[in-house]
C-alpha cells in the first residue's frame, strides 16, 4: 500500500526498476517545499505508461532521482475530444485549460475569431497549467495545448472524420441536444466574449460536420460555457457512463 500523495508528470520512461531524474524545479517542489526525503513515495505518470509509485533515492537542492517500484494505475486515455475556445482574460483562460484537462479533453486549441480580445497567448504557460491540472485530478494523460490558430484557417483544414459541436449563443433556450449524435472524433467550439460574427456563424451553420447546440436558457460566460459544453458532451458521448 502506497502512502504517496504527490503526483508528478515526467517526460521519461516508466517501468519496474526505472530511474527517473528530477528537474531543478521538481526538486525544489519535492525536497524544498514538500520536505520529502530519502525513501519517500511519489506517484509518476508520463502520458503513455499509466501511473507508477516511485521512491526517492537521491534528493538534492538542484535535482534528484526517483526509482519506479510498481504500477498503481493503468493508462486511461481520454476520449478523442478537442476543445476550441477564444482566449479571454488571463485568469479565465487558465480556468478553461484547467477544467478542460480535468474533464477529459484530449486537445485544447485556442482560436482567434473575429471578436477575440487577445491576439496572442503563452502556449508554454497554458501547457504548464494543463500539466498541473492532470497532476491534481488523477489523470494519466496531459492534453496538448496548441498555439493560437485562426478559426477560419482551422475550419478550412478541418479533418473529414471529426464532428464539431458548435455552441451558438443565438440559440439560447432552443431544444437542441446531442441526443441523435454518434460517438467518434469530436470537437467543441466556444465563442469569444463578444460572440461570433455573422460571417462566422453563417459559415459554421453551413458546415456538414457541425452540429449547432444551445447551452440552456441563459447566455453563459465563455469559461462557464466551456464547462457546460464539456459536461453535456461527456454525459452523452464521452467516458462518464
Amino acid at each position: 500500500m502506497s502512502d504517496a500523495k504527490i503526483r508528478l508528470f515526467v517526460e521519461h520512461a516508466l517501468g519496474v526498476g526505472q530511474s527517473v531524474p528530477v528537474s531543478r524545479e521538481q526538486a525544489h517542489y519535492l525536497f524544498g517545499v514538500m520536505r520529502l526525503g530519502l525513501g519517500a513515495q511519489v506517484l509518476l505518470f508520463n502520458g503513455s505508461s499509466g501511473e507508477w509509485r516511485a521512491e526517492v533515492v537521491d534528493a538534492g537542492k538542484r535535482g534528484g532521482i526517483l526509482l519506479c517500484k510498481e504500477q498503481t494505475r493503468p493508462l486511461h486515455l481520454p476520449p478523442d475530444l478537442w476543445l476550441l475556445f477564444a482566449p479571454i482574460k488571463k485568469a479565465r483562460t487558465d480556468f478553461i485549460v484547467e477544467k478542460a484537462t480535468e474533464m477529459g479533453a484530449a486537445r485544447i486549441m485556442p482560436v482567434q475569431t473575429d471578436h477575440t480580445n487577445s491576439e496572442r497567448i503563452r502556449q508554454d504557460r497554458l501547457q504548464a497549467h494543463a500539466v498541473e491540472a492532470a497532476e491534481q485530478c488523477g489523470g494519466t494523460c496531459v492534453p496538448v495545448v496548441a498555439d493560437l490558430t485562426k478559426l477560419d484557417r482551422l475550419l478550412t483544414d478541418w479533418p473529414d472524420d471529426r464532428q464539431l459541436m458548435f455552441c451558438d449563443e443565438t440559440l439560447v433556450g432552443a431544444a437542441l441536444t446531442l441526443r441523435d449524435a454518434k460517438p467518434g472524433k469530436w470537437a467543441i467550439l466556444i465563442g469569444p466574449e463578444g460572440g461570433f460574427s455573422e460571417k462566422e456563424r453563417s459559415r459554421l451553420r453551413s458546415l456538414p460536420f457541425a452540429v449547432s447546440i444551445s447551452l440552456g436558457p441563459r447566455i453563459l460566460r465563455a469559461d462557464t460555457a466551456a464547462v457546460a459544453a464539456l459536461t453535456m458532451w461527456q454525459s452523452a458521448l464521452g467516458d462518464w457512463g
